[in-house]
């Protein structure tokens, strides 16, 4: 990943303005409890997807690239009945 100091820079004020990490004084970054939760939840959501996408025979690299973008646009409750059906028709 190549992203420019700058680009870090803004993305780590707006994640510690939605409180989502906190930093230490020697500059440690941690995770707060919703941050951990949002997380998980993007990890869940970018797993199936991506998993889901290579059972159906789409390349493992454009799998992973599509679940990214799925991961943070789908809604609750498309992801919850997406996941449901998943899981039901599984082999």
């Amino acid at each position: 990943m190549h992203f420019s100091k700058p680009s870090v820079s803004v993305a780590m004020k707006n994640l510690r303005n939605r409180d989502l990490i906190v930093m230490s004084d020697n500059g440690h970054i941690s995770l707060t409890p919703e941050g951990q939760a949002m997380a998980e939840t993007v990890y869940e959501r970018h797993s199936l997807l991506s998993g889901w996408l290579i059972e159906l025979g789409v390349d493992r690299e454009i799998a992973t690239a599509d679940a990214c973008k799925m991961e943070h646009d789908i809604s609750p409750e498309s992801f919850e009945a997406l996941k449901q059906h998943i899981l039901k028709h599984r082999k």
